[in-house]
């Protein structure tokens, strides 16, 4: 299937969603979810995978929420994702469609400790640390907002007048762009506008993917 955009009536979709998180509500538009969500976006990184999967395996994920340990139990995600990674944490190619409209992403999300510990002694260095400064500089003034969990103080073991205590600060580190409903959301132009933010990215997943990787760790519940 070759993405042509998504349904329109994929908006519509989550604001109902946001208003009524049931079971109910998802059986009765199961059949709008498949055809207007679901499966345009499995069409879409269908079509990017081939530029993109030096970088890893691509999957959409699923619509439930894992509620086990969570406060929060409705049933299912109020947008639906996708991503090409090797795994979590070093470097991702990640897009998402909501009642919001879409938002790309790439870059350093969920770090484990080990993966925690290389990017701070990646940043520290004089040759690893400039690049990715010039790196997040140049995503943020091309309109990316950069975000991730931060310490409130420096981390142990680094001077306070480090030329990148903010990087070192980070937990984890990513960048991400949204447009909110337009009609390209629902054209073959969506692709385009998708393919040309992961490559804006590019630079960004190849520097945590050589020197953050993949944790050798269990994920964090």
């Amino acid at each position: 299937m070759t993405f042509t955009g998504f349904g329109e009536a994929v908006v519509d979709f989550y604001d109902g969603l946001l208003a009524d998180n049931s079971k109910a509500y998802w059986e009765d538009n199961i059949d709008v979810y498949k055809r207007d969500v679901r499966a345009p976006m499995e069409a879409l990184l269908a079509d990017l995978e081939p530029e993109f999967a030096d970088l890893g395996a691509g999957k959409v994920f699923r619509p439930n929420r894992d509620v086990r340990f969570a406060r929060d139990k409705s049933p299912y995600k109020t947008n639906c994702g996708a991503v090409i990674e090797a795994g979590r944490g070093g470097g991702a190619y990640y897009v998402e469609v909501s009642a919001d409209g879409m938002m790309v992403g790439g870059g350093c999300f969920h770090l484990q400790p080990d993966q925690v510990a290389r990017f701070r002694q990646a940043v520290d260095t004089d040759l690893h640390g400039p690049e990715l400064e010039r790196i997040v500089g140049a995503l943020r003034d091309s309109g990316w907002d950069l975000k991730g969990e931060q310490l409130k103080t420096k981390p142990r073991g680094y001077p306070d007048d480090h030329p990148r205590i903010d990087l070192l600060r980070h937990k984890s580190l990513y960048a991400v762009k949204r447009w909110e409903p337009d009609d390209t959301l629902h054209e073959p132009a969506c692709l385009d506008r998708v393919r040309q933010a992961w490559r804006e990215v590019r630079d960004f997943n190849t520097w945590a993917a050589d020197h953050v990787g993949v944790s050798e760790q269990p994920r964090r519940r």
